[in-house]
């Protein structure tokens, strides 16, 4: 456990950056995990990570967190490097908060993770198919295949008050 997510930080953003490509998982109305591939785009805001996904808001996606908007979002590489951030997911629909996350893809945060999301969405941060999703982490671990072979846990940040 690390008392700061400052701590774990660094190693977070190395294996983000690494592997960019996550496994967001959330829970339908029985209970059952989905998983889907995305690519989160990360920041740290008065100390903590806070995690924004562009992506279409589809009824499938819409119905899971409206139910329930606990998501965790994986990430894992060969070299068994591994990041697990649970989270609470929300949709955000103001303008200017769009149109930064807009700008933080297209810049990559960390880099090189990011995209031109114009490939996606043709008019623009007001393009009407362009949503995003922001997470609010209560819990990071991150895991680096070479303390496996030491035994060196896992870092695990929780927010404070995060049972």
């Amino acid at each position: 456990m690390v008392e700061t997510f400052s701590e774990l930080q660094r190693e977070f953003f190395e294996c983000i950056a690494d592997i960019k490509y996550s496994t967001m998982t959330t829970v339908d109305s029985r209970g059952r995990p989905r998983s889907r591939v995305l690519v989160p785009i990360w920041q740290v805001i008065d100390g903590r990570p806070v995690g924004w996904i562009a992506t279409y808001r589809t009824p499938v996606k819409t119905a899971h967190l409206a139910r329930n908007p606990h998501v965790t979002t994986s990430y894992w590489s060969p070299a068994q490097n591994a990041v697990y951030v649970d989270s609470v997911a929300s949709w955000v629909d103001d303008h200017e908060v769009k149109r930064e996350v807009w700008e933080l893809y297209r810049q990559g945060s960390p880099p090189p993770v990011g995209y031109d999301p114009q490939t996606y969405w043709k008019k623009g941060p007001s393009d009407p198919e362009y949503h995003v999703l922001r997470l609010d982490p209560w819990r990071v671990q991150v895991l680096r295949g070479r303390d496996l072979a030491t035994g060196r846990p896992a870092r695990v940040w929780r927010a404070e008050g995060a049972a």
